[in-house]
């Protein structure tokens, strides 16, 4: 394997001799300057004091004023105790350096070790990070929980890389070894531009965009209530083996990646109908909300495959504030300025199909396919409730079934059909299944030179529903 960081002209160390913990340069990874550090051993085992937070911000900080990624690789025992509180303002003072530089240049980081206390906190400011399998991170330890908690634990247990893999969201890949996180970062690193003013890099392959999508439109069902794996349908409308899907495990009713659509990068949010039947809970919200964010910060077109019933029902889901969380995810599509284009692909219902990119978030190209249903909700609930008292005085069951599916197949046809979304303007255009891709990759192009306008309030930022 080629090594992923190239060292650059003499002449580009941005430290030197402070520190034998840490290590920063302006280097190559696959031909695109980056600025990147590495945090590990030193008389500590990586501990971050004075020294080590002064390269790591240099490093933030270079890669800020140069317009260009920032890369590192982490393996550290927290804040360096025998420092004493000024190890504590040494991260701080990282910590101030990647938020400023958030949103402009990416911010990318492996775990290959421990990240623990203070220090772990970098990790959730950072874009994206790949953690080996090995790795973990917390911010308090196995002692002090038990000590608290009265249950005892063990740093895998707390924070392995399984934990920020399937239940924090915290790592967006796994890797099997240093060598394997750092292809997992140029992977990604592939996708995005070196700043907030560029655009992506096109990489154009050999798959035809005009190409029919017979293995999407054959993987839907036509029932509603039946699973399917939307990868699949996700796989076939990009380009091929372009799909690199991230925080697979975290949250895993809502599909998040990076692919290209006739070359260009896009991001990909989609209902995952086989987990949790596709419907939106907190954690799908949150992922979801962040990845769009994300893109929109660094230019990269979504697309969004929509195959919802809902929100999830819950009294705790309801309490632990199904509301804010969700409305997390209507802020972010409606504040992004990037192109977005949705699909419908068999079902968009309630609050749901609003805050999955809808027509009136702001979207700039939704279609739909033609079984699509798209309704303020089911058929069946929607005639238990209009039609509750005209049911209730047929005496005969059966004749009532058969009154009942009448009036279900009528609301539909009436309310909840893709032609009528579209007669309303809802829905752009009513597509075949097959041609998914080249309306897709069509409306791509023609979205290419979409800029974003001057806000038109003079506040600094929103105040986003975190």
């Amino acid at each position: 394997m080629t090594a992923p960081f190239l060292p650059a002209p003499a002449g580009t160390p941005l430290i030197a001799g402070r520190s034998t913990a840490v290590t920063a340069a302006l280097g190559e990874l696959d031909g695109r300057t980056v600025s990147w550090f590495r945090l590990e051993g030193g008389k500590h085992r990586g501990a971050i004091g004075v020294a080590e937070g002064d390269g790591i911000e240099r490093a933030v900080r270079a890669g800020l004023e140069l317009g260009i990624p920032v890369v590192g690789i982490v393996s550290t025992s927290g804040a360096d105790v025998g420092e004493g509180v000024a190890s504590l303002h040494a991260w701080g003072r990282v910590a101030r350096a990647m938020s400023e530089a958030s949103g402009v240049v990416p911010i990318l980081l492996g775990v290959v070790g421990p990240c623990v206390s203070g220090p772990a906190l970098l990790l959730g400011i950072a874009d994206h990070v790949v953690m080996t399998r090995d790795a973990f991170a917390y911010l308090s330890g196995p002692d002090t929980v038990a000590a608290f908690t009265g249950v005892p634990t063990t740093h895998v247990a707390l924070g392995g890389a399984h934990v920020h893999d399937a239940r924090s969201g915290v790592a967006a890949l796994l890797a099997d070894d240093e060598d394997d996180a750092r292809a997992a970062l140029r992977a990604i690193l592939d996708f995005v531009p070196n700043n907030t003013l560029d655009d992506a890099p096109r990489h154009r392959g050999d798959d035809p965009a005009d190409r029919d999508c017979s293995v999407a439109a054959g993987t839907v069902p036509v029932q509603s209530t039946a699973a399917y794996d939307v990868r699949v349908v996700i796989e076939d409308v990009l380009d091929d083996g372009a799909f690199l899907e991230l925080r697979a495990a975290y949250a895993d009713n809502m599909v998040t990646g990076l692919g290209r659509l006739d070359g260009h990068p896009v991001g990909v949010v989609a209902n995952q109908p086989c987990r949790r039947a596709g419907t939106i809970d907190i954690e799908a919200s949150r992922k979801a909300a962040r990845f769009v964010q994300w893109c929109d910060a660094f230019n990269v077109p979504i697309v969004t495959f929509v195959d919802t019933p809902g929100f999830e029902p819950g009294r705790d889901l309801e309490w632990r504030g199904m509301i804010r969380h969700g409305a997390q995810l209507v802020h972010a599509y409606a504040a992004a300025t990037v192109p977005r284009l949705c699909v419908v692909l068999r079902k968009a219902v309630g609050g749901a199909y609003i805050v999955m990119d809808s027509k009136t978030l702001g979207n700039d190209w939704c279609v739909a396919w033609p079984s699509a249903e798209i309704a303020v909700m089911g058929a069946a609930g929607a005639v238990q409730i209009l039609n509750r008292r005209e049911l209730g005085v047929i005496d005969d069951p059966a004749r009532r079934d058969v009154e009942r599916a009448a009036l279900e197949q009528a609301y539909e046809e009436r309310f909840s059909s893709s032609y009528v979304a579209a007669e309303r303007g809802f829905v752009d255009d009513v597509i075949a299944a097959v041609d998914t891709r080249r309306s897709l990759a069509g409306a791509l192009g023609r979205l290419a030179t979409k800029r974003e306008h001057e806000p038109l309030r003079p506040g600094r930022h929103s105040n986003t529903p975190l």
